[in-house]
């Protein structure tokens, strides 16, 4: 892990360009969305708070914009790299289950926290049978890319469905953030 810094827009998407991350998919995630995670009743949303307050993250949604699949760092395992593909997890798509599904943020709300990095960016979802949101940051440095990587090969891999992803950048609310 690196040190925790905010970054801004033209550092975020320098970073993300490193991450063979496409521009006009780069967005910052609001910190409006630590508010809403801990507005949650913290004793009825204590796991679902804890794992959507990952810093890395791959949420899988599908055209009702339903969560069908959830993948969070601190169930990818391994040592000194994540272990995304633990299990052979991301052999099929949509990729196996990871962590426990939950209805707290369906892909709409999801959606109110995204701040675009660029003019270019927009979020036409109709045309597509998933949408993928992948958290990432800078401060977690190889651990990011090695999750981008594996959520793009997976998507090229599959040839029945229409997906877009879309990479949100969590830096600025870490190192805001008292919690983390």
């Amino acid at each position: 892990m690196k040190k925790m810094k905010e970054l801004s827009k033209d550092e975020i998407l320098k970073q993300g360009s490193k991450y063979n991350i496409p521009e006009n998919d780069s967005y910052e995630l609001d910190s409006s969305y630590v508010d809403f995670l801990f507005s949650l009743d913290s004793i009825k949303f204590k796991k679902e708070q804890k794992n959507h307050f990952q810093p890395l993250q791959a949420l899988y949604y599908d055209q009702t914009g339903q969560l069908k699949s959830f993948h969070i760092n601190c169930n990818a395992g391994g040592f000194p790299n994540l272990k995304w593909n633990r299990f052979g997890t991301f052999d099929e798509y949509i990729p196996k289950q990871q962590t426990p599904l939950d209805s707290i943020l369906p892909l709409q709300k999801h959606l109110n926290y995204l701040v675009p990095l660029n003019d270019k960016s927009t979020i036409e979802l109709n045309d597509y049978d998933f949408v993928v949101l992948v958290h990432w940051s800078r401060f977690m440095g190889r651990q990011s890319k090695r999750l981008i990587k594996i959520v793009q090969e997976n998507a090229a891999q599959n040839k029945n469905y229409r997906i877009k992803i879309i990479y949100l950048n969590n830096d600025n609310i870490f190192a805001n953030t008292e919690e983390f």
